[in-house]
């Protein structure tokens, strides 16, 4: 895995412009700083979204939040190269040829898939076992990276909810004036909060998972229709310039 430079741009971009823009209008940092709003958006959108979220969702939510900034290595030009040399091996030496390449293949879609090949399974067995598990590892990603999309519909109507919670304390004391100058703080705080956390946070997430998915799932694609084609017995060239189309 290697830092994805443009996620840690776009925050910094985005937190500049917020806080740049604040302190052109005369204001200061400090303002923005409200731990009372921070709870009650915080707290009411991870709440929100745990309620809605299966467990299993959840936890695959929170263990792809390190996909923003280090997202999977995805090597298709590697690849591709490494499924020529195995058809190429294949021919030689026969699929029993690539049983040490499948030991020591890392990633588990690949070795299964190499497992199935060396097994002498049938092309369409292969595709039909293999199209199974990527639709599966594809669901289960969405899932996850639907909670962040989930997080950032709730965030903007709980913001709504504190400011309103704070006009109430505003309200509350219109007759002591040194206590209006915090609940109006609150109000308008919880309010960037909540549209802020969401439009800049948890719904860009949200679409960059979805982007690392949809890689993935091409990548896994290329490796089966690689796999599937050396089980035809398809020449290297011709598995070369199939997969040669998954290139962008």
């Amino acid at each position: 895995m290697k830092i994805d430079p443009l996620s840690l741009l776009g925050i910094l971009i985005g937190m500049a412009a917020i806080l740049g823009g604040n302190l052109l209008e005369g204001g200061h940092v400090g303002s923005l700083m409200q731990l009372t709003a921070f709870l009650i958006v915080g707290g009411g959108t991870l709440g929100a979204v745990v309620l809605q979220s299966p467990q299993d969702d959840f936890l695959r939510a929170v263990k792809m939040t390190l996909w923003i900034v280090l997202p999977p290595r995805i090597e298709q030009a590697e690849t591709v190269e490494k499924i020529i040399e195995w058809s190429r091996i294949a021919r030689k030496e026969g699929l029993l040829g690539l049983e040490t390449i499948a030991e020591e293949e890392e990633d588990p879609f690949t070795r299964k898939g190499l497992e199935l090949l060396i097994d002498g399974s049938e092309p369409e067995t292969i595709r039909s076992v293999m199209e199974v598990e990527i639709g599966t590892r594809e669901e289960a990603d969405m899932a996850g990276a639907r909670v962040y999309e989930a997080a950032g519909g709730y965030a903007p109507t709980i913001g709504i909810l504190g400011a309103v919670m704070g006009l109430i304390h505003v309200m509350e004391n219109l007759s002591d004036p040194s206590k209006l100058g915090p609940g109006i703080a609150v109000a308008f705080v919880a309010t960037i909060y909540g549209v802020g956390g969401a439009n800049l946070f948890l719904l860009p997430i949200a679409a960059k998972l979805k982007s690392i998915i949809r890689r993935r799932v091409s990548h896994y694609e290329m490796i089966l229709d690689g796999l599937v084609s050396i089980a035809d017995g398809e020449n290297p060239r011709s598995i070369e310039s199939k997969l040669l189309g998954y290139l962008v």
